[in-house]
């Protein structure tokens, strides 16, 4: 008996806006500056259908000018959404081009939704006797749903797929029969598609309403067994419900027909879907659809996940394919991806190994008479503290690599590394190399410093484009369509079976650190003329290059941590929160599990009734309990400020307490933190392992953690040297306004001085909240703060925060200008600059869409004040580490957090090394505005701080 065919018709726009919001913290932009997060997001659950469920027939249905049906009923219908981001909009024509070349049928009809076609279809295709999956995560489909009538819902953030079928339907709406979903989306509305619903109906209620009287219908006519307000609403607002159960009904019967030739699933064609693959630079999916469509055996056993029995396909000559196999002329995976991109195995080039004295000899003699070389390192491991050298790899022609294997012995692999030191200390010839801080620490293990002039391509590319990612594989496929080799091939993947680099094979090794050399010396050629275009050459030379041995010598010096203070730390709270705990307990009235959100959700809102009724809800339909939420609700329900502060002990003794000694360093006693330049886009440091730059500083528990970063010894003290206000006096000298420039050169308390003006009263009788509420202000201006934003920050309502806002701008009428200034700036020129000229790309500043169009004007404003101060420190960086090295001071920098600098000085050195760093900083721009250090010392941070 033949198995019964099924057909999968997938919502186009559902599933591309669900891929655009997926990224949406991390969009993935390409080297274009293009945001291909909706069609990265789309092609995934298309594929991810495909691989799981290899299905016989497939379409995907768009929408077309909306539902002329439902707006000709309904003017509001869908009338309050936002206008559609710009690349989504842009998506589209691309996913059309991607199914038209999968040869897969596009079902879209001028003025009728996916919702209606995909309903159409499904009803036609249950009548022919096919099982049919709606892939949508829309919860309206659940109304169509039959014996042979599935909705699908695509995998998302770590859940697996979801299938609903009648039971499923029936459970999660609590009613008796599918098609009662209309009424139930009908009664409570939906405020995506504005349709209205009845007032006052939320989704317990309609389910209550739904048991009782089992439809719409049903309820108006019995609206008299109803009580108080809710029967008042009922009553005069029943063709509102009446229409709104309309509104929601998915229409079966459009002017479309399933085709079952058309909609089987046929071989695609693959040179034209990996044409697109490559324009958008998306190569892990391009590897993934030739694996798909080219690889493995023949299609004769569905997986076991799959939502059907298995089934056999017989090859035919209309096109019909196996998904994982296919005849002779099949291509393999391999062919394929070779054709997407150029590697080792299809690409000349002579990669020579170097070994012996006279080889040796050769070698550096021919890097001696070279203008610039670029080099790399292989070594035993990631860390740079404990990592030997096993080889090293060097190119200055492309194609061309020369690799010099290193032995194990440390005394012999000293020896030959010193026959180099000719060639890295030569001022003259030029060093390349792809995150050269690491190969310059690896070095300094050795004796060995680089000196003359250094590019790196990873920092290169950060400057031209500081959105993507840099990892060389990245730069290598995106800019020269070269597929380096993976590390992985060679020690194999991440845990206790990866092998060192000392095991792999010679030859092996040497084709992959040659290639290595090769490739970084061909994104040189590429970059190098790209830093010019973009204006980027002086900040690269000047501040980022410069930076990196500063960094590197800073993780190298690493700091002293108290782990025994850290001990009694984490008792001490543990024993506050179990404090905390049983306080909570108290109050709920039961014990529950304090760190799961559904149950907290539940306790709170359910059996405290914190907050009122309405409570916003996620979308998997538990209660939001996140930090904004529980926030707002704190000042007024002390359990829920317990929570919050339960919250913030058990995340400083997870992440911080009892994190931080097990990341001591054995062979130095210190951490070492590891600092990474090309990660912010907004040209800040990033801190990892551990990460020092998000201790918390304000609240007193996270204060005493810094207590635990203590001096070097009894006879050093640390330093914290701290910009004041340093944001603040940025926007003050680049916007020119004068009453706030005037303001910083006199010296003033610019929050007290701000309140003075705003609040119109003598700079003597600020009263403590005023000043609070201008600091807020102050600060929150650089991050575009509004109304209601300044309204949850203070005791300020919102029409007082309006008014203060505005005044504010009335006050400072040139910071107002200056704004708008940068925003039109943006505009015009699609980047903002900070005063060293590093630029932030901002792509949707002319967006239509009001939500993303404010947030990239609100870093038009933004970049330019954090990026600049930003520069500032790192030139005062730059400036100090000279000093010290120059000097030969007995005194190390330390630590760079966000505004702050610190320093482990010996202490016959204390007095004359903070005029020092006082200056350097103070001097490290010159601006209208000065900039003011203010200087601390201590045993440990903290005092220091």
């Amino acid at each position: 008996m033949s198995q019964q065919k099924r057909l999968f018709l997938l919502d186009a726009y559902a599933l591309i806006f669900r891929g655009y919001y997926a990224f949406i913290k991390n969009p993935r932009i390409n080297s274009k500056g293009m945001d291909t997060s909706a069609i990265m997001g789309f092609m995934n659950s298309l594929l991810d259908v495909i691989k799981r469920e290899k299905p016989d027939h497939l379409a995907v249905a768009f929408d077309k000018g909306g539902s002329a049906v439902r707006t000709e009923m309904f003017t509001e219908y869908k009338a309050n959404r936002d206008e559609t981001p710009e690349a989504i909009k842009l998506a589209v024509p691309y996913i059309h081009e991607i199914l038209k070349a999968m040869h897969i049928p596009i079902v879209e009809l001028e003025g009728c939704e996916a919702d209606d076609l995909i309903g159409t279809i499904a009803k036609q295709a249950e009548k022919q006797g096919y099982q049919t999956f709606m892939v949508t995560p829309d919860k309206d489909f659940a109304q169509l749903v039959s014996e042979n009538i599935f909705m699908y819902r695509p995998a998302r953030m770590g859940n697996g797929i979801e299938i609903w079928g009648v039971p499923e339907v029936l459970e999660r709406f609590e009613i008796e029969r599918p098609e009662q979903v209309i009424d139930f989306l009908g009664m409570m509305g939906d405020a995506v598609d504005n349709i209205p619903g009845l007032p006052g109906v939320g989704e317990k209620t309609a389910k209550k309403l739904l048991k009782e009287y089992g439809s719409m219908e049903n309820l108006l006519a019995n609206t008299h067994e109803l009580k108080g307000k809710m029967k008042e609403k009922i009553e005069q607002n029943a063709e509102q419900g009446r229409l709104s159960k309309v509104l929601a009904t998915i229409i079966t019967d459009c002017d479309v027909t399933f085709n079952e030739k058309d909609y089987e699933l046929s071989k695609p064609d693959t040179e034209k879907v990996e044409a697109i693959f490559n324009d958008l630079e998306f190569r892990r999916m391009a590897d993934q659809f030739h694996k798909l469509f080219a690889d493995g055996e023949e299609y004769s056993e569905i997986s076991n996940n799959s939502t059907a029995p298995t089934k056999k396909v017989a090859k035919s000559d209309d096109q019909q394919f196996s998904l994982f196999g296919g005849g002779e002329e099949t291509p393999s995976a391999n062919t394929a991806t070779e054709s997407f991109y150029k590697n080792l195995e299809t690409t000349n080039h002579f990669y020579q190994l170097v070994q012996g004295n006279l080889a040796t000899g050769l070698l550096i003699k021919d890097m001696l008479k070279q203008p610039s070389v670029c080099f790399d390192t292989e070594t035993t491991g990631v860390n740079t503290l404990t990592a030997e050298l096993v080889g090293m790899s060097f190119s200055w022609e492309t194609g061309k690599a020369f690799y010099i294997p290193f032995p194990e012995n440390r005394d012999e692999a000293q020896e030959l590394i010193n026959k180099f030191i000719p060639f890295f200390e030569d001022e003259n010839i030029e060093k390349i190399g792809q995150n050269l801080k690491y190969d310059l620490q690896v070095l300094s293990n050795y004796g060995i410093t680089v000196k003359g002039k250094i590019f790196d391509t990873m920092i290169a590319h950060y400057l031209i484009n500081p959105d993507m990612r840099h990892g060389m594989d990245i730069l290598a496929e995106t800019y020269l369509q070269y597929s380096p080799k993976p590390i992985e091939e060679l020690i194999g993947k991440k845990g206790k079976n990866q092998k060192s680099m000392r095991d792999v094979e010679l030859e092996l090794i040497k084709e992959y650190a040659s290639e290595d050399a090769d490739i970084t010396l061909q994104l040189k050629e590429l970059f190098a003329p790209q830093l010019e275009a973009t204006g980027t050459r002086k900040l690269f030379d000047e501040i980022e290059i410069p930076l990196m041995p500063v960094l590197a010598d800073m993780e190298h010096e690493g700091i002293r941590l108290d782990c025994d203070y850290l001990k009694q730390l984490s008792t001490v709270l543990s024993n506050d929160a179990k404090t905390l705990e049983q306080r909570i307990y108290e109050v709920a009235g039961e014990t529950f599990n304090l760190a799961s959100p559904k149950q907290l959700g539940d306790i709170l809102f359910d059996k405290l009734k914190i907050g009122g009724a309405k409570q916003k809800k996620t979308k998997t339909g538990q209660y939001a309990t996140g930090e904004e939420v529980l926030s707002y609700l704190a000042k007024d329900n002390p359990i829920v400020q317990d929570i919050l502060d339960w919250r913030q002990l058990v995340k400083l003794q997870n992440t911080y307490v009892d994190a931080l000694p097990l990341q001591v360093q054995e062979t130095t006693g210190r951490v070492h933190t590891d600092y990474m330049q090309t990660v912010a886009a907004t040209g800040r440091l990033s801190s990892n392992n551990p990460n020092l730059q998000n201790i918390p500083i304000r609240t007193e528990r996270g204060r005493q953690i810094r207590k635990a970063f203590i001096a070097r010894d009894e006879n050093h003290t640390l330093v914290s040297a701290d910009y004041s206000q340093i944001e603040l006096r940025i926007i003050a000298a680049l916007s020119g306004d004068p009453e706030m420039v005037k303001s910083f050169q006199n010296g003033e308390d610019i929050h007290a001085s701000t309140a003075a003006k705003v609040f119109n009263v003598p700079l003597n009788e600020v009263t403590r909240e005023q000043r609070s509420h201008a600091k807020t202000v102050n600060f929150g201006i650089i991050y575009g703060v509004s109304a209601f934003g300044l309204s949850n920050q203070t005791s300020l309502s919102r029409s007082e925060s309006k008014e203060l806002i505005d005044t504010y701008y009335k006050t400072y009428p040139t910071l107002k200008k200056y704004i708008n200034d940068q925003i039109e700036w943006a505009r015009e020129h699609g980047y903002v600059q900070t005063i060293s000229g590093r630029r932030r790309y901002l792509k949707d500043i002319n967006s239509q869409n009001a939500v993303v169009r404010g947030a990239a004007e609100r870093n038009a404003v933004n970049a330019p004040i954090q990026g600049s101060a930003a520069d500032i420190i790192k030139i005062a960086m730059i400036n100090i580490h000279k000093k010290l090295t120059n000097e030969n001071w007995k005194s190390k920098m330390l630590l760079q957090v966000h505004d702050e600098l610190v320093f482990d000085v010996h202490n016959s050195e204390l007095d004359k090394i903070k005029p020092m760093i006082k200056h350097e900083m103070e001097n490290a721009f010159k601006m209208a505005v000065p900039l003011d250090v203010e200087i601390g010392e201590g045993h440990n941070w903290l005092e220091a701080h």
